[in-house]
């Protein structure tokens, strides 16, 4: 015999999910309203994210130096100059040895794309000097027909990346200051916080402080993995340049996809100069076998271990990012899930029943 429906707990329980689900409404609005605020003040939200992310890469070095007696402004005066002696110093190295061996590389790009003339003019393809001198001559017309478009690209690089030199300079002036009044900055706001927030609003800063500090160690000890290994695969096949290009891997595994893409194309175009087309298929095999065990071993366990999130919600995180926001949205990914899971933790905290041995302990 089935019992009916109770009308009262029905009424309650559809009472009871329409305050949640207005209570989530609520979040959700208020969400969407602070990503539209932060989308625009991005000119402003981005270097400070730079600087930031710089900070906790030099702070280190900054804290040794005041330890030992540095004034602040000395300390971070002297580690933001090695910061910048750091920089040129990589991008001397990568740049130098390739611009000395510009005209082997330019003569072996030529003979590149001979041997590729001839290999076509062979079986199976059989393609003749005609319909390659056709096929170049369409693709010059098309390129003239899209002059326009082509332009417009151009003009949309070139102002990209003025506005990455922008904000990278910004960032390092902002990293100055943070590495100069940083420690002043969570006492400061505790004083400009009313009640509760004066303690729960530090507490949660300095937690998400050492989170990012945690991701870009372990970012660059993934970036060093990338380097020892596809830098030993390079040496051992005898392609040249084998130290610039080990740096430029290190220094493009900050940025996520297009930095990895673009340190083995440099790579596989650099053997197949001057090694070869079948040097050159081995170090693209090896820069994918590589990228593979970074993106789906080396990264999620170290960072996982580093920012206590789990593998599967760091891969599920880039993903989301990349689709998001591009190249930006998979730099941010990371340690945005990261700041997430220290608010969420800390709440927990906060709101969680004291134990049983703690209670007692409080009677």
């Amino acid at each position: 015999m089935s019992a009916g429906l109770s009308a009262a707990r029905t009424r309650a329980a559809l009472r009871t999910s329409a305050r949640v689900s207005g209570e989530l409404l609520l979040i959700l609005v208020m969400l969407a309203v602070t990503l539209w605020v932060l989308g625009r003040m991005w000119s402003v939200v981005w270097p400070l994210l730079v600087g930031l992310l710089l900070t906790t890469l030099t702070w280190p070095s900054a804290r040794f130096l005041r330890r030992h007696g540095w004034r602040p402004a000395l300390a971070a005066t002297a580690v933001t100059v090695a910061f910048l002696l750091v920089v040129v110093g990589i991008v001397t190295l990568i740049a130098v040895p390739m611009s000395s061996q510009t005209d082997e590389l330019t003569d072996g790009v030529v003979e590149g794309i001979q041997r590729l003339r001839e290999w076509a003019a062979g079986p199976p393809l059989n393609i003749g000097d005609d319909e390659i001198t056709g096929a170049m001559d369409s693709a010059v017309a098309r390129i003239q027909d899209s002059v326009g478009s082509i332009t417009t690209a151009v003009a949309t690089g070139v102002g990209a990346v003025v506005n990455g030199l922008i904000t990278a300079v910004l960032g390092v002036f902002l990293m100055f200051f943070f590495l100069k009044d940083g420690p002043r900055f969570l006492p400061w706001l505790a004083r400009q916080l009313p009640g509760r927030l004066a303690t729960d609003v530090p507490v949660v800063a300095l937690r998400g402080w050492e989170t990012l500090g945690s991701f870009v160690r372990s970012q660059a000890l993934v970036g060093l993995l990338d380097a020892v290994f596809i830098g030993l695969g390079l040496w051992i096949l005898g392609v040249p340049l084998v130290l610039p290009l080990a740096v430029l891997t290190f220094v493009s595994a900050f940025v996520p996809i297009v930095g990895a893409l673009f340190a083995g194309f440099v790579a596989v175009l650099i053997a197949l100069v001057s090694n070869g087309l079948t040097d050159a298929l081995i170090v693209l095999a090896i820069i994918v076998v590589v990228q593979q065990l970074e993106g789906n071993v080396f990264q999620p366990i170290i960072q996982s271990r580093g920012l206590g999130l789990h593998a599967a919600v760091i891969l599920l995180a880039v993903t989301l990012g990349g689709s998001l926001s591009g190249i930006v949205g998979s730099l941010l990914a990371v340690p945005l899930a990261a700041l997430i899971a220290v608010v969420w933790n800390y709440v927990r905290e906060q709101l969680a029943e004291p134990s049983e041995e703690a209670a007692t302990a409080d009677g």
